[in-house]
């Protein structure tokens, strides 16, 4: 008998890496469960307020699962991996005056690349998450990932910038399941976070107040500067643009006597930009940093279908995705869409699986 394939999951603490870990040994993969250390204070107090996945409950939970299903579980050190690729990046991005997606940067960087690197060091032959997805190997051979049972909780737009190398050594094991299907799987298996809620903030930005930590984890301070409409006439002031991010309503603290949005935020001005409802909407977008995945790499001035998601909960409009040169690609949508936000993903889906995406300019 050939020997079991080794599995390094993923653990948050969390009900999905949780029961990801149960599915795979059910399945007779030799599990092994891993909390990333991506925390960067070594103060306890600290830490536990950060909560998510980067908190100490995380780990004491993921603990408590691992002896419950019975595999060994490890913490390993990602600090210095995480500060690289996920902090400094959400710091840097919002001083451009560009809203970052996290969540992508740590999958790709972190998540898969380092974590990826160093299960294979010690003989594994997959990662795997409690992402709701699923992996597919396409008729063109490529791997792609797919749409999950649920859309509800359905995940694959933070995933979009694996690689075919990370994707050949992925699993998603909770990709065929609803929500309501894992609860009843923890429950039924015993696992102890069965009914742990789930976490909605980047998690380490727990309080949701993204200005705030950027000023605490960086030498840059937000510099007042102007409001103005869309022909440069100003309209107030506004309190630095990292507190702000196109199609943004609330908050602007300006008295128009009527609903105004940011349409742009302009860092080299130190401008941000309002307008009415209507100005939100725009029908074409370019994005960048590109990564094809179900899709071999279009020639320039190829073009294809595709429905296009500009962020998390996007449901997708129709589009046009056409490639324009080396680094960038456009889209031309069948209708306008709202509030296309410079630095989220524009992620490009045939059928029900990623063929490729960027990073909106």
């Amino acid at each position: 008998m050939s020997e079991k394939k080794k599995v390094v999951v993923g653990m948050s603490g969390g009900v999905d890496s949780s029961v990801a870990a149960w599915l795979l040994k059910e399945q007779g993969y030799d599990v092994i469960g891993v909390t990333m250390q991506i925390w960067q204070s070594e103060d306890a107090c600290a830490v536990e307020e950060n909560g998510g996945c980067c908190g100490v409950s995380a780990v004491e939970d993921a603990r408590r699962v691992a002896e419950t299903i019975g595999i060994p579980y490890y913490v390993m050190n990602f600090r210095n991996e995480f500060r690289k690729n996920v902090i400094d990046y959400f710091i840097d991005e919002y001083r451009k005056g560009r809203t970052p997606n996290p969540c992508i940067a740590c999958n790709r960087y972190v998540k898969w690349e380092s974590l990826l690197r160093r299960s294979m060091e010690i003989g594994a032959d997959f990662i795997a998450t409690g992402h709701y997805a699923r992996k597919e190997q396409l008729p063109n051979g490529r791997y792609a990932v797919r749409n999950s049972v649920t859309a509800e909780k359905d995940q694959t737009y933070a995933l979009y910038n694996l690689t075919q190398f990370q994707l050949e050594h992925t699993l998603f094991p909770d990709g065929a399941y609803t929500k309501p299907e894992i609860r009843r799987i923890a429950d039924e298996a015993g696992i102890p976070v069965a009914n742990k809620p789930d976490s909605q903030e980047i998690c380490f930005v727990s309080d949701g107040d993204y200005a705030s930590y950027i000023e605490e984890n960086s030498d840059y301070r937000a510099v007042p500067g102007n409001f103005v409409d869309k022909d440069g006439n100003v309209l107030g002031r506004h309190r630095g643009i990292i507190h702000y991010t196109v199609g943004q309503r609330r908050g602007l603290d300006l008295p128009m006597g009527r609903r105004v949005f940011v349409t742009e935020v302009r860092p080299e001005t130190n401008e941000v930009v309002v307008g009415e409802g209507q100005d939100v909407f725009a029908g074409r977008l370019v994005c960048d940093r590109l990564n094809w995945m179900g899709v071999p790499e279009p020639a320039i001035g190829e073009e294809m279908r595709a429905l296009v998601k500009i962020r998390y909960a996007h449901r997708g409009s129709m589009a046009t995705v056409r490639r324009i040169d080396e680094t960038r690609a456009e889209c031309i949508f069948d209708e306008p869409v709202r509030a296309i936000t410079p630095g989220q993903a524009a992620v490009f889906y045939q059928d029900d699986w990623i063929a490729g995406g960027g990073t909106i300019l």
